[in-house]
């Protein structure tokens, strides 16, 4: 059994019941001493940016800035794809704390290491 784990989440306010859910697992998985990494793309690619978030809140949720600070806080790991980034003209220096701009090569290198991946 591997101790890691990827989330891949390609949604941001387009569909923030599935970018909350997404972090709440990451969360749940960090805590249960998995390395853990959040690969954004697409769309999500807009959660690296600070104060992107700020607003995003499901009920019965925490507030997903919350969910996503917490998640650094524990350990977690941010990859935010390039080209998706790229494509969208975002700022490099807005960045959030623990997320890094990587290129899919990253993730394929981490997930061949047998790090299973949940999709949101």
């Amino acid at each position: 059994m591997t101790n890691r784990l990827c989330v891949s989440l390609t949604y941001a306010k387009n569909d923030t019941d599935k970018a909350t859910v997404a972090f709440v697992v990451a969360n749940a998985a960090v805590a249960s001493e998995k390395q853990t990494v959040v690969f954004l793309s697409t769309e999500a690619v807009r959660l690296s940016q600070q104060g992107y978030a700020d607003d995003v809140h499901e009920g019965g949720f925490a507030p997903l800035r919350e969910l996503i600070a917490n998640f650094v806080k524990a350990g977690g790991t941010i990859w935010v794809c390039s080209p998706c980034f790229k494509k969208r003209q975002l700022d490099e220096g807005k960045l959030i704390p623990g997320a890094t701009i990587v290129g899919g090569a990253k993730l394929v290198e981490f997930l061949s290491q047998g790090a299973p991946c949940v999709s949101y």
